[in-house]
């Protein structure tokens, strides 16, 4: 796909609704070799801070010339369900705002597009409230995934019961648990477009939504969608200051700072067990994957990550 170049919007379109692209493959064990160890793979895709980025950046671009863009990342996913079709596709917020497409159509492109690439879940990013809670509301029926956050209340609004603070999924026998979570808005959105919305530390409520997920629900894989960034100077929770205190989570998926990672980085969760910490930039330049192996009885085995400039 590097260097890809359409002259119009209409073979844009025209590209992401019908083109099949041929592509680099991803390194995976073939299904012969999984069917004969009676191993089974998962595949997570995951995006973060796609912010309205429908077309790829323009071939003058300095840093990102030709990269990212709606239609190269849903050739690279269709080639990738060729390969496995066992896959969850997840986003960690901030879809909206960036562009004029957003400016037009206040998010109504962002979600009928992801719906179409079969997104399964996205979680709330500060830029999503940017016009505020009725325009989320408005645009949530153009998308075909679940929305996911467990420390935000929005009891006093008109989001309530819109957001589960979670979502089981079942993809051939492995059940995996998917929470979400977000960083503090005071400060950083207008009050206006939040407004009652109570911001809770995220770390308790993250825990306890887990172990729900893991313990008394019986879920072999839990994967946080973080909203917090990866890491900052000063004291704030981070994903990187979060993974140390969490338990129960295997994976957290991250966004908000738009840093790139080429893999995921392994950590130490409170109770010694490995947690993962991913991330993959912005404007949908990278698309992550991870595939994680289970062995018969669901024990998950193994990581394979190979995030990649689309």
């Amino acid at each position: 796909m590097e260097g890809f170049k359409y002259q119009n919007r209409r073979d844009f379109l025209k590209y992401f609704m019908g083109t099949s692209a041929v592509l680099a493959g991803f390194p995976a064990m073939s299904k012969e070799m999984l069917a004969a160890r009676d191993i089974e793979r998962l595949t997570i895709l995951y995006t973060n801070d796609v912010h309205s980025r429908i077309e790829p950046f323009p071939a003058n671009d300095p840093k990102f010339a030709n990269l990212g863009g709606f239609a190269r990342r849903a050739a690279v996913i269709e080639q990738v369900r060729k390969e496995n079709d066992n896959i969850l596709l997840l986003d960690a917020g901030d879809i909206f705002q960036g562009t004029p497409y957003f400016n037009l159509f206040h998010g109504e492109l962002e979600y009928k597009l992801m719906s179409t690439m079969q997104y399964d879940a996205t979680t709330i990013g500060n830029h999503d409230f940017d016009l505020g809670i009725d325009n989320l509301i408005r645009q949530m029926p153009h998308a075909g995934f679940s929305f996911i956050n467990c420390n935000y209340d929005f009891s006093n609004t008109d989001l309530k019961g819109k957001i589960a603070p979670y979502k089981i999924f079942s993809k051939r026998g492995i059940k995996i648990g998917v929470l979400g979570y977000g960083i503090e808005l005071e400060g950083l959105v207008d009050k206006k477009m939040y407004g009652d919305t109570v911001y809770q530390n995220p770390v308790a409520i993250a825990n306890a939504t887990a172990k729900l997920l893991k313990q008394d629900l019986g879920c072999d894989y839990v994967i946080a969608l973080s909203h917090l960034g990866y890491d900052f100077p000063e004291k704030k929770i981070s994903d990187k200051s979060m993974a140390p205190l969490s338990e129960n989570i295997d994976l957290i998926i991250g966004g908000h700072t738009h840093t790139f990672l080429e893999h995921p980085v392994k950590m130490a969760n409170r109770a010694g067990k490995e947690v993962f910490v991913t991330q993959v930039g912005w404007a949908g330049i990278w698309l992550g994957k991870l595939d994680v192996y289970f062995s018969y009885n669901k024990k998950k085995i193994s990581h394979n990550s190979d995030n990649r400039k689309i």
